[in-house]
């Protein structure tokens, strides 16, 4: 068992590193001054979810739900 939780908590560890640099290499939300202009609705900000910035957003959720379990995992009384 505690062979399991050392290696429980590694994916943890490098979840939580990957998770935070996800997030940092995403843009804001706020689109500046174009949106006064109606420049959003550019080719863009259309297709946004099939560009880098919509997997960096579905990389983001899973390893935020990876992150949750692990947590949730690591939190049980099986390895106290």
């Amino acid at each position: 068992m505690e062979i399991l939780k050392i290696v429980i908590t590694i994916l943890f560890v490098i979840d939580c590193i990957a998770l935070s640099a996800v997030v940092l290499m995403q843009e804001g939300k706020s689109a500046g001054l174009g949106t006064i202009a109606g420049m959003a609705d550019t080719y863009w900000g259309q297709n946004r979810g099939r560009s880098i910035e919509g997997t960096l957003v579905k990389v983001t959720k899973i390893l935020a739900a990876l992150f949750l379990i692990l947590a949730a995992v690591l939190n049980l009384k099986v390895f106290a």
